[in-house]
């Protein structure tokens, strides 16, 4: 039996992506479940996150980068019958990422080049392209891991079409602007055309021993991120773009009508509207911890505690709905801290 993964992506940069991952991971392993954070993006954001300028730069010159996500797929790129052995970097007893590699890159051309193979049976092909569906459970399995949230870099190139294809479900976060909406109508179209072509290929396996992703990368829901926030509600300028997502979401992702009086407040598939804690984010990132877990220390004194506060519940909530959503049992009430 194959472990959960869930993705976050959409084909608009910079509305806060990773940064979600890195929170949700740190949440959900404090509610209790064994998390894998993969770092499938090339850029490798989530794993400058987790780690400081030291332990990356070992890990991006040793042996060949044997020890991040590009050397465990080396040996396959290279001619080998399979992937490597993932190696994790254990964060807590609950967290283990899978660092990311700018070299991952280099992968693409081989991805482009399989994905059509499939379709005349090569085994070689298939391999390829389910090369990060093994990585990630093989790496799900190290740990005894519940769940494996994947980050992703922002286009629809061959690298996302194959970490799509691992992907159990997908989680959309969107920022209330014109790029992010237009990112949702680019990818809605993608996520249907590559779960159509998947099924194809699977009609075509050669070897009924070769297991394969399903490839069913659900969308589960989207997050409205860094919003500006003014009593409450987002401010003016925004409106317009916050109140086109529910149908925008539908019509792009789900190829569905939207019901009358839908709004974002209301809406089923959003997950909630989370603020951008821009004065606890720099803290957080010079410490290298979630925002959530900031103490007076850390700089994080008088209004900022009640912030610290409130990101805890936010955080708590969304990951307890996401895990929800996906399928995941976690135990226990939501927190009151």
């Amino acid at each position: 039996m194959s472990v959960p993964v869930i993705a976050f992506f959409n084909n608009k940069g910079g509305v806060g992506k990773t940064s979600l991952v890195y929170h949700v991971s740190w949440m959900m392993s404090e509610l209790g479940l064994c998390v894998v954070a993969a770092d499938l993006d090339p850029q490798s954001n989530l794993s400058t996150a987790f780690l400081e300028e030291e332990p990356l730069e070992l890990l991006w010159s040793a042996n060949g980068h044997d020890t991040t996500i590009f050397g465990a797929i080396k040996p396959l790129k290279e001619g080998e019958s399979d992937v490597a052995e993932p190696k994790l970097f254990k964060i807590n007893d609950r967290l283990h990422l899978l660092p990311g590699d700018m070299m991952l890159s280099r992968f693409e051309d081989d991805l482009s080049e399989t994905w059509p193979k499939c379709l005349d049976g090569d085994i070689r092909a298939f391999r390829i392209t389910s090369a990060f569906w093994r990585l990630l459970q093989n790496g799900a399995r190290q740990c005894a891991a519940d769940v494996v949230l994947v980050d992703l870099g922002p286009d629809l190139g061959a690298i996302n079409r194959s970490a799509m294809v691992a992907s159990d479900v997908l989680v959309i976060p969107l920022g209330p602007d014109l790029y992010s909406l237009q990112g949702l109508h680019n990818l809605g179209p993608a996520l249907r055309l590559w779960r159509k072509d998947w099924k194809k290929r699977l009609d075509e396996i050669p070897d009924p021993k070769l297991v394969m992703p399903q490839g069913t990368m659900k969308p589960i829901g989207y997050i409205v991120m860094q919003h500006s926030v003014r009593l409450d509600r987002p401010v003016k300028a925004y409106d317009k773009w916050v109140n086109r997502m529910p149908g925008d979401y539908r019509e792009f992702v789900l190829n569905e009508s939207i019901p009358e009086g839908v709004k974002v407040a209301n809406d089923p598939h959003c997950f909630m509207l989370l603020k951008h804690y821009r004065s606890l984010m720099p803290m957080a990132q010079e410490v290298r911890k979630p925002i959530f877990h900031l103490k007076p220390a850390d700089g994080a004194l008088g209004a900022h505690t009640y912030a610290v506060q409130e990101a805890y519940r936010d955080f708590e909530k969304l990951s307890r709905e996401i895990a929800k959503r996906a399928g995941i049992p976690i135990e226990g009430a939501i927190s009151t801290e």
